[in-house]
């Protein structure tokens, strides 16, 4: 069956930790310019478009060849406008010509992700029938959960998690894998979106993807990071 698969770039033009952090510079490219980059090579994508509200970045993304159908309100390019909502503003504004299956959102701050980790993580929907495909990465057994404390009035420690402590886990190679978000990729399908309201449904399936390619710029650390894995990468 042919689906129809949208691909969403939220780029707003404001950025509390970085100042303009969609166009910042990232190893010579604007930091928007890797997205750019996966969606060309992604092979699963019917139709990628870039919601703004920024006229520098509406015209940088179609010089680019993205496509901007829409200007998105102010109201939803503030600090605390969720993804959910910039989606479904996306959907309402596209519906008289495009329908999709399948949404795909694609978060600029993951620079390092691919366009074979977009095809791979539509895919895992796809084949498993699922409602919803978040990527995660590996937690490093320092950050684990099961070694994290909590601290009483007293300031005595005692583990967070009652299935936790050094204890029960005293060496790393013990530890149970753990994951967190890494922000590369969502997918969910539009139903979901538009009836449930969330961009995860109730069983989301995890798309792994390596730490190595797992960077979220948040900071101006995370862009180093990041600039440090694309320096080594043109030289394997």
């Amino acid at each position: 069956m042919m689906m129809n698969i949208l691909g969403i770039i939220p780029a707003r033009g404001g950025s509390k930790g970085i100042p303009r952090k969609n166009l910042y510079l990232l190893a010579g490219q604007p930091l928007l310019w890797y997205t750019f980059q996966a969606v060309r090579t992604s092979t699963m994508l019917t139709r990628t478009i870039l919601s703004t509200e920024d006229q520098e970045i509406a015209e940088y993304a179609m010089q680019q060849g993205i496509d901007v159908p829409f200007m998105r309100p102010p109201e939803l390019a503030q600090d605390e406008t969720p993804s959910l909502a910039v989606i479904q503003h996306a959907l309402h504004a596209l519906a008289h010509n495009f329908v999709p299956d399948v949404v795909v959102l694609l978060q600029p701050t993951a620079p390092l992700r691919q366009g074979l980790h977009i095809d791979e993580a539509v895919r895992l929907l796809v084949e498993q029938d699922a409602e919803a495909v978040v990527s995660v990465t590996t937690i490093p057994a320092h950050y684990h959960p099961y070694w994290a404390f909590a601290l009483n009035e007293a300031h005595l420690m005692q583990p967070f998690d009652d299935r936790g402590g050094p204890q029960r886990y005293p060496r790393r190679q013990l530890l149970p894998a753990a994951y967190y978000r890494n922000g590369a990729v969502y997918v969910a399908r539009r139903q979901l979106i538009q009836e449930q309201h969330t961009l995860y449904g109730s069983r989301p399936l995890a798309y792994i993807m390596p730490p190595a390619v797992s960077v979220n710029i948040d900071t101006l650390e995370d862009l180093q990071a990041a600039e440090r894995s694309l320096t080594q990468a043109k030289r394997l």
